[in-house]
């Protein structure tokens, strides 16, 4: 029998990454699509937040240091 691959990745994410706005910190109110990679690496290197903010936060790091934030842009509601 094959063995069911399941995905952590939830699409979803991506739509809330580009509107989510952050709710604490510096850029409390930018979209967290907008959020500069500096501000980001320094939250990968002090520990990012607990809780669904954390993981938002940790999986937008990864998509801009691979170059794909280009991905969320036409995800933002207007």
């Amino acid at each position: 029998m094959a063995k069911q691959e399941t995905s952590l990745f939830n699409p979803n994410m991506l739509v809330e990454l580009a509107n989510t706005r952050m709710p604490f910190g510096k850029y409390q109110g930018y979209r967290l699509c907008h959020l500069p990679e500096p501000y980001l690496a320094w939250f990968k290197q002090k520990g990012f937040p607990p809780g669904k903010m954390g993981v938002l936060l940790e999986t937008l790091y990864e998509i801009k240091l691979n170059g794909l934030e280009y991905l969320l842009i036409p995800l933002i509601k207007k």
